[in-house]
């Protein structure tokens, strides 16, 4: 069975960094992305950042960009999330996500990722 597995969440205070992981058991499939996503409390889900697993091809949510990294392990079928100069506005429970037709142009898109974490907290102090 396919599973994504999350780690890394918790209290942090703004201005703190943190570092999330998600790891993609028995992968079905060679070229494909992983992301993440994040939802806080009365808001939709909303993209944050994805990377091509095989191309390493990076996309960020414009409110992230400059502070948050995304890395891959491809041996390990590992993504980070390294969040720097966290925020309040930053706190969220973060999914993370992979697919096989994500494309450029539908990163942002929850559509198309096949498989979904159970969700890590991430909660930002003021």
């Amino acid at each position: 069975q396919v599973q994504l597995v999350e780690s890394g969440g918790g209290l942090v205070q703004a201005g703190g960094s943190l570092r999330l992981s998600c790891t993609l058991s028995r992968p079905t499939f060679s070229n494909y992305a992983m992301g993440w996503f994040r939802q806080a409390p009365g808001k939709e889900r909303g993209f944050v950042t994805t990377i091509s697993m095989s191309f390493g091809s990076a996309y960020y949510a414009d409110s992230v960009k400059g502070r948050f990294t995304i890395s891959r392990d491809r041996a390990k079928n590992t993504v980070y999330l390294h969040m720097n100069s966290l925020k309040p506005e930053d706190s969220a429970v973060y999914y993370c996500g992979g697919g096989d037709r994500v494309t450029p142009s539908t990163v942002a898109s929850g559509d198309e990722y096949y498989y979904w974490g159970q969700g890590t907290q991430v909660p930002v102090s003021s």
